[in-house]
């Protein structure tokens, strides 16, 4: 211990903070902890999470921020450690009886009825004293401006400075007598000495060089939570009540053992910047013309920045996206990856792909990666690597979930580790609530990224867990409007905390990439709106877009372009008229027996067709009518096969329509009727596609599975690649009638323009359409304002596109309520007030629905039940009540299937988990949809059937929705 920490204190200042507690017994392992001690625990916990997690970048940036090599350590201890400063006052002391009669025993007193049942949290009390004592040590203001917050945000809320005040400005909450106020200056002095800055004013030799980014700011206020909720974990920090046992040597050996026990870990650590055999090594052969592009790009570029990197489907992105991110790592400091993807179903082949990529980049890096989203249960290969451990908290990615706090803010989490010899995921307390992107690496939705530019409760967790990564975004096209304003918000704190970004499209509309570039280097310059930046566009296909701030601060550009690794196909496209006679009067019949004659024709000698229908109604209907035609050569792909079937199917498909393989030949004939999940991720052939009108550039998604590749035999007719546009009416008077659906889906005015396109390719003969070197012009004219449509077209096109734009605007407007930095405030330089006018309550339910546009929908698990007797999907009967065996678990959750949006309100009315459900760790939460023994089921107005051919089929109300 060092003697001389008590310097300049009076003699009784050591039995005050022999008194002051942190902890009670009950939250200590039976024994309390003392204050000090728990901010001693919490400043060690700090120095390993520098040592041995930190990424690079941030330890370079908290050593200038301290002024120089090596003082960022212990600034950032000191930092973490002094969050708990507000429980040194009369309003927490009281909150514990044994605690409080030892405090008053020592010679700290209060007025017990001006104290008693007042509620202020220490959080609050805690910045308040503080920013009085770093004023008394003489520190500047924009100093104290940016630390307060830290202190008062440590349980997830920052508020403003006005909302730091006591109840009625009550004084005495706060300790306002002159012991009170020597036991906090000799508890700040003294926890400063043993953090390890001396002399006669230590807290004045704490004060930083400079003032960090509020990206950075944010970053550091989700490292001191994470610091303070593991110093938190009663069975590694026990209580401690002897002062003299409360020494930082003592702190940095529990701190030590507990990171081992949680087996907590870092990312790859410094990584060597990779060499020109880096990507053979990594994927098995040289990288094609587009990817030593990305790669060019990546190398030329002049600091950590943005890339957007727009390619054909099947061009190979998401290698060029790994091997860009293992440069920009290696010149950049950041220790791991986030991968976001656009839906759950996608991100879990990505999640495979990523564990073999990470295998050869590093010894047992596979098994550091995170699966994020909240049906990761439900993946197989997830729930394997977690066989031994046992996933904590099924709540875990829920961040309005109060679970685990008291109203003071005391924290009652528990962390389960893992006792297995070996582990091979990331570390079990990684994946508790809120946790996730903390994770060396993640793989997940890209609502992760989206969360973490809400203001939301404990955002600062996301942001520590993004910044000192490199981010990968996939398919960011698939993005609206609302979700838009999310992602551009996001960029905005990412081109500020300066976090390399990969953005991947097959293609954007100008507007949207400049959107994208403006949002990412506003935030390098901390600014409200971007300057005037003029993006020059792309002059070829592929094409990679970089941005990044120079050495002078101003902003710089890189467009470069290449060539496809395949040539053009030149795309003939047909329009099978459908005769719509309104816009919501859609009769199936007709349209599907105009498919089926289309198909009996084009496929007289054989051949694999792909038809997309916009819902699933359509599609069920399309394939009723396909079946009687072609019997077994149709199968059926949508969103309401329960996951069972539809991962049976899928599978299935992509084995008979995949790449070629030796010794596997495509079927003589094949109909595959799909809906929208057939524009993503979703690597099959098809010798003819037949698809609702889309707009442009979901069509050219659609048209990436036509032809896709090389080697495959095709019958003599289906040779030419042709596209058949169904959904559409053209007719001599005025604008087409499109399906009803499909304008409620995507809106009437890119419709309107899409089909103005398709017109014009059908008219007279046509034009083919060369893809993939046309999708860049095909995309920017329908995207864009000039004129497109016929001239009789006109009116209707100004009132679909008024209708648009005030659609635009409202929900911007909706969007804005929740995102990260309200409106006027991104040129802020602290985080003051950023919670202020937050939704911190919202409902699960409602925080699913926070950054994606339209409805929410429920998933249920169905199950099947005869009088007392509950049976899976599968038909495996289950126990008593639905009691669920470890052996049957997979049964049960293949029978999970999203339901209609409009079915939502009813099912979270009406269902819940089974009986023997309510203690099952994964099924506890699942609404079970009970069917008889017909398969059918009623739920409000409802009439549900699960059809094991067609999927859930549901009566009543408007089908397409």
């Amino acid at each position: 211990m060092v003697e001389d920490r008590w310097r300049g204190h009076p003699p009784e200042v050591r039995g005050w903070l022999g008194a002051l507690w942190g902890k009670s017994a009950g939250r200590a392992g039976g024994t309390a902890n003392l204050l000090l001690s728990h901010m001693l625990d919490t400043a060690a916990v700090a120095e390993v999470i520098w040592d041995r997690y930190l990424p690079q970048v941030t330890r370079w940036r908290l050593d200038a921020l301290a002024g120089g090599v090596g003082n960022g350590r212990r600034l950032f201890a000191w930092l973490c450690g002094i969050h708990d400063l507000g429980k040194a006052t009369p309003v927490f002391q009281q909150l514990d009886a044994a605690g409080e009669a030892a405090v008053r025993e020592a010679g700290l007193t209060w007025d017990k009825y001006a104290v008693k049942g007042a509620s202020w949290r220490h959080d609050k009390a805690g910045a308040r004293v503080l920013r009085l004592l770093l004023a008394e040590a003489k520190w500047r203001e924009e100093q104290v401006g940016w630390v307060w917050p830290l202190v008062a945000g440590h349980h997830g809320l920052l508020p403003t400075l006005g909302q730091l005040s006591p109840p009625k400005k009550n004084e005495k909450l706060q300790g306002h007598s002159q012991p009170w106020k020597l036991a906090q200056l000799a508890l700040v002095e003294v926890f400063t000495r043993e953090v390890g800055y001396d002399g006669e004013l230590p807290l004045a030799a704490v004060e930083p060089a400079l003032v960090p980014s509020r990206a950075m700011q944010l970053q550091l206020s989700g490292f001191v939570v994470m610091a303070d909720w593991i110093a938190s974990d009663e069975r590694h920090f026990t209580g401690v009540t002897d002062l003299s046992k409360v020494t930082m040597p003592q702190a940095r050996q529990r701190a030590a053992t507990a990171w081992s026990k949680l087996e907590l870990r870092g990312g790859w650590g410094t990584l060597t910047v990779p060499g020109p055999e880096t990507f053979r090594d990594r994927f098995g052969h040289g990288p094609r013309p587009s990817q030593e592009l990305v790669l060019d790009v990546a190398r030329r570029m002049g600091g950590p920045g943005l890339m957007i990197v727009e390619a054909p489907m099947g061009e190979g992105k998401t290698k060029a996206a790994f091997a860009a991110a293992e440069l920009m790592a290696a010149r950049h400091g950041a220790d791991g990856v986030f991968l976001g993807m656009p839906t759950q179903a996608t991100a879990d082949p990505m999640f495979t792909q990523v564990r073999s990529w990470l295998r050869d980049v590093g010894d047992g890096l596979e098994d550091q990666v995170a699966l994020l989203h909240g049906k990761r249960m439900f993946n197989k290969e997830w729930r394997a690597l977690l066989e031994d451990a046992g996933e904590w908290g099924q709540g875990a990615d829920d961040p309005f979930s109060s679970v685990g706090e008291d109203e003071y803010g005391m924290s009652n989490d528990s962390f389960d580790d893992c006792e297995a010899a070996e582990r091979r995921a990331p570390a079990e307390w990684f994946l508790g609530r809120r946790r996730g992107l903390l994770s060396p690496f993640a793989v997940g939705t890209i609502d992760q990224l989206l969360y973490a530019a809400t203001r939301t409760k404990h955002v600062m967790l996301r942001m520590a867990g993004l910044v000192g990564k490199v981010v990968i975004l996939d398919e960011v096209h698939a993005a609206d409007v609302y979700m838009s304003q999310f992602l551009l918000e996001g960029l905005w704190w990412l081109g500020q905390a300066g976090v390399p970004v990969v953005l991947l499209s097959a293609t954007l509309p100008p507007e949207q990439r400049h959107r994208l570039v403006a949002a990412y280097l506003a935030g390098t310059q901390s600014a409200e709106e971007p300057a005037a930046l003029e993006l020059p566009e792309p002059q070829g296909y592929p094409s990679v877009t970089a941005a990044w701030s120079g050495r002078d601060g101003r902003p710089e550009l890189l467009v470069e372009s290449g060539e496809s690794w395949r040539g053009d196909l030149a795309v003939r496209v047909e329009l099978l008229n459908e005769a719509l006679v309104a816009a919501r009067n859609d009769d199936p019949g007709t349209a599907d027996a105009a498919v089926a004659d289309c198909l009996k024709d084009r496929l007289a000698d054989g051949g694999c067709a792909l038809v997309i229908r916009n819902t699933v109604a359509r599609a069920q209907s399309t394939f009723e009518a396909l079946r009687k035609e072609f019997g077994s050569d149709v199968r059926l792909l949508h969103g309401r096969l329960h996951a069972g079937h539809r991962a049976d199917r899928t599978q299935e498909v992509l084995s008979l329509l995949g790449p070629p393989r030796e010794g596997h030949g495509r079927p003589e004939r094949l109909i595959v009727v799909a809906t929208q999940l057939a524009e993503q991720s979703f690597d099959v052939d098809a010798d003819l596609l037949i698809t609702d009108l889309a707009p442009i550039d979901l069509l050219l998604q659609r048209i990436g599975r036509l032809h896709r590749h090389d080697g495959v035999k095709r019958p003599h007719r289906l040779a030419r690649p042709v596209v058949v546009v169904t959904g559409l009416d053209l007719h001599a008077d005025g604008a087409p009638h499109i399906l009803g659906a499909s304008e409620t889906i995507y809106g009437r005015y890119l419709l309107l323009r899409t089909a103005a396109e398709i017109e014009r390719a059908t008219k007279d003969g046509g034009d083919d359409w060369s893809i993939p070197s046309q999708v860049p012009d095909l995309v920017a004219r329908v995207y864009g304002t000039g004129p497109v449509v016929p001239q009789a077209w006109i009116e209707t096109e100004a009132k679909a596109r008024q209708d648009w734009e005030e659609r635009q605007a409202k929900r911007q407007v909706e969007a804005a309520e929740y995102v990260l930095t309200r409106a006027g405030e991104h040129g802020k330089e602290t985080l003051d007030g950023l919670h202020y006018g937050a939704h911190s309550k919202l409902s699960e339910g409602q925080f699913e629905a926070l950054v994606r546009d339209g409805d929410r929908s429920a998933e249920v698990v169905l199950v099947r039940r005869t009088e007392d007797e509950f049976h899976a999907m599968t038909g495996r009967k289950l126990g008593p009540n639905g009691t669920v065996a470890a052996e049957l678990l997979d049964d049960v959750i293949s029978g999970t299937v999203r339901l209609p949006a409009k079915l939502t309100a009813a099912a979270e009315q009406a269902l819940g988990p089974l009986a023997g459900w309510r203690d099952h760790p994964w099924l506890r939460y699942s609404l079970a949809l009970e069917l008889d023994e017909h398969g059918e089921a009623t739920l409000g107005d409802f009439q549900l059937c699960y059809d094991d051919d067609l999927g859930l089929v549901v009566s009543g109300g408007r089908q397409y929705r």
